[in-house]
């Protein structure tokens, strides 16, 4: 009977963040940290800074990524099965609704409206989880350069107009922290 209530709480967290997070993974991510790092402290600040990073790096949506591993690790298969459940579910539902009913909807000027307004908020979802994640950052210079150089190229490229996919900013981060690494113990410095 406790495991059917811890599942059925992993589902209904996850099910309240795909509901009330609109634009996709990277808005959900301030929920997810503080749902579930803050709020219920299932998973620690450092292990929420690593869970996004991979969810990020493995294929498939941030959001059902992170569902999906904190699942898991409280509750084993079963757990991510029902926190995966929870997060796709809203946007199944939403998206269903929405396809019956889809250009009347869409013609509706308040919806329009609405779809204007909840933009905005998306891009503030975004930029503040990316600020408390910038916050958890190693304070090393390594660490510090990457990211400025990351944030640079971005800047650059969309200033530019060029078209490019963000997983190869991810590959270049990842082979340049494994040289850094292998250069460092190489040095007699060992692995950090």
């Amino acid at each position: 009977m406790r495991r059917c209530r811890r599942l059925l709480e992993l589902f209904g967290v996850f099910f309240k963040i795909g509901l009330f997070t609109f634009g996709g993974g990277y808005a959900m991510i301030s929920l997810i940290g503080h749902e579930i790092g803050e709020r219920r402290r299932w998973i620690s600040p450092d292990e929420l800074t690593e869970v996004f990073a991979i969810a990020e790096s493995t294929p498939g949506p941030i959001a059902v990524n992170c569902a999906t591993y904190v699942g898991y690790r409280r509750e084993g298969v079963a757990g991510g099965v029902w926190a995966t459940l929870g997060v796709v579910m809203p946007s199944f539902i939403i998206i269903y609704a929405i396809s019956l009913f889809f250009e009347r909807f869409m013609a509706l000027s308040v919806v329009a409206n609405a779809f204007r307004g909840i933009q905005v908020a998306v891009a503030f979802l975004i930029l503040r989880a990316g600020l408390r994640l910038a916050v958890r950052l190693p304070r090393r210079g390594f660490e510090l350069g990457v990211c400025v150089a990351a944030a640079l190229l971005v800047l650059a490229i969309d200033a530019l107009g060029w078209r490019f996919s963000t997983v190869w900013l991810i590959l270049c981060g990842g082979v340049a922290g494994l040289l850094f690494r292998r250069g460092a113990k190489g040095e007699g410095g060992g692995w950090r």
